[in-house]
Formats: C-alpha cells, sequence, structure tokens
C-alpha cells in the first residue's frame, strides 16, 4: 500500500511496528488512520477483501486494487471506455477487465489479464486505458526495497541482535529514506511536467552524506540542507526510464516464483510495443486456476 510522500516517517514506523498480526490486511489496517481525500492507494490481489475495501473507502480515498479472476461481480451499468459499475458487498465501485500485450525488442510477446476494482467512477475523468497504465505504478514500492537494502545499507545487514534495536535500526532507515525523498519530490515538482522518476535516489543521499559530513550551511539555515540536496538532484536529473522486461524470479525455494518463465527474457529486454484491450465482462474468460492468473507468453521468431 502506497502513501503519499512527506507522510511523517515516525507514523509511519509506529504504525509498521508492534505485535505480531494474522497477515498483512491486519497491518496495512493500521496504516488506514493516515489516508485521506487526496490520495489513491493502489494495491495487489492481497487486499481485495471486500471488508477491507470499504475501510479504505470509508478514509474517502480512492482506490485501485486489482481483484482476483476467479471472482464473479454483477454488471450493475456498462460504460463507453468497456467498463462497468459493480458492487462488492455493500460497496460501489467501478471494473476494468483488460489484457495487456507487450512486445519486446526480441520478438517475445507477453499477455496478461487484469481486473482492476476502483472508486473512480467517472470514466470520462479516468478512461479505463489510463487506469490500467496507472496501476503499473504499484511496483515502485520495489524501488523503496532497493533503496533501503542496497542504497543505503550497501549491502550490509542490521547490526542489532534483539527485537528493540532491530527496531531502531529500520526507524532510523525509514526516517532518512523519507527526508531524502520528501527534498526529491519538492525539487521535482519546482520543474512542471517532470516525472519524479527521474530523480536520483544516490545522488541526493551522497550530497547529503557530503553535507553533513563538510558541516556546510547546516547549522545557519534550516533550509541549507534541503535546499543543496534538491539542486542535486535537479543538476543530475535522470533520463526517462526506458521499458524493459526480464525473467520474474526468486530465490525462496517455498516461492511459485522459484522457477524462471522459459519464455521471457532472461535478461533485461527494450519494450517496443504496449498494447491495452479492455474487455467486456461478457467475453472475458473466467480462470479457475493459479497458473492461468499469470502473465503467458509466446516467444518471438
Amino acid at each position: 500500500m502506497r502513501c503519499r510522500d512527506g507522510q511523517p516517517a515516525n507514523e509511519l514506523a509506529q504504525d509498521a511496528f508492534g505485535p505480531p498480526a494474522t497477515g498483512e490486511t491486519d497491518y496495512a489496517r493500521r496504516l488506514l488512520h493516515l489516508l485521506g481525500p487526496d490520495m489513491l492507494v493502489l494495491a495487489d490481489r492481497g487486499f481485495d477483501a471486500g471488508a477491507f475495501l470499504g475501510e479504505v473507502a470509508a478514509t474517502r480515498a480512492q482506490f485501485l486494487v486489482r481483484l482476483c479472476s476467479t471472482r464473479r461481480l454483477p454488471v450493475l451499468a456498462r460504460l463507453d471506455d468497456g467498463s462497468f459499475l459493480s458492487r462488492i458487498g455493500g460497496l460501489a465501485v467501478r471494473i476494468i477487465e483488460a489484457h495487456v500485450t507487450v512486445t519486446c525488442a526480441d520478438g517475445t510477446r507477453y499477455t496478461g489479464s487484469y481486473r482492476l476494482a476502483t472508486t473512480l467512477a467517472d470514466h470520462r475523468r479516468y478512461p479505463a486505458a489510463a487506469l490500467i497504465r496507472l496501476y503499473h505504478e504499484r511496483w515502485e514500492h520495489e524501488v523503496a526495497y532497493l533503496a533501503l537494502r542496497h542504497t543505503l545499507l550497501a549491502g550490509r545487514v542490521l547490526r542489532s541482535q534483539d527485537p528493540a534495536g532491530l527496531e531502531q535500526e529500520i526507524w532510523a532507515l525509514l526516517a532518512l529514506y523519507q527526508a531524502l525523498r520528501r527534498a526529491m519530490v519538492t525539487a521535482v515538482e519546482s520543474v512542471p511536467g517532470t516525472d519524479p522518476d527521474r530523480a536520483s535516489f544516490t545522488i541526493a543521499l551522497e550530497t547529503a552524506r557530503e553535507t553533513l559530513t563538510a558541516a556546510a550551511g547546516v547549522v545557519t539555515s534550516d533550509a541549507a540542507l534541503t535546499g543543496r540536496i534538491g539542486q542535486a538532484v535537479l543538476d543530475g536529473l535522470l533520463p526517462p526510464r526506458r521499458p524493459r522486461v526480464s525473467t520474474r524470479k526468486v530465490k525462496s525455494p517455498l516461492s511459485r516464483w522459484n522457477k524462471a518463465d522459459p519464455h521471457r527474457p532472461r535478461h533485461s529486454t527494450p519494450v517496443t510495443a504496449l498494447t491495452i484491450t479492455v474487455s467486456d465482462p461478457e467475453t472475458t474468460p473466467q480462470t479457475t486456476t493459479r497458473p492461468d492468473q499469470c502473465l503467458t507468453a509466446a516467444p518471438g521468431p
């Protein structure tokens, strides 16, 4: 679940830690009070329970959540962009069913089926194809893990050997990460039309480290540190991201992703075309097995 940039890190940390919960949804509920009407929550199929979505909607935040493809939903009204209005329990939602086909530079083509539920009911203001593309932004949370594990920690493991020490270390990492992200977002917002993805976290971190080491302007002005980071980020803006894809594989022997898809490129490959086809609910196939919910692929020539 993603929250607004700039949310105080101490609130996020305090709500993230606590007694063991029974699942991800229970942890997510601890963060619901941080949501507001100016926010959009992106979530995967693990958070598609009707009761939980109702709680999210009660915060007045909007959501865009992927649903399990086996769920049967009533079609209450069809909209011009191919989406339709429905209900999950007592909650009114808009459903978007689509096929996304990715064509890679090596000729490989992948097709995945998506079913999204959203409280953004105005199909003219929020077209189905635009929301499908927006849902892809959910994967940005992986960038946060990369920054925490590899950029901030530089491959080191946490040093503490007790729960209290580990909590303190993680709190410190989250606080530093959030402070740097706030400075980066503030800087990028000063250049209209610039995608925040182009801001380099590494540049922000190195600038903060060098400024603090030299103690240059960090005492006489509250804005000096943030200003230095922001200027360095703007001076070192990265080029727009190149769409690319690679095989999905994890090391855990217990994961269903522990074997690479033989049809997907083994290495990062540029994406040359992306086709989104919104499906009519009457023609969208109802899958019944878990593997059918994954991306399917056809190797190129």
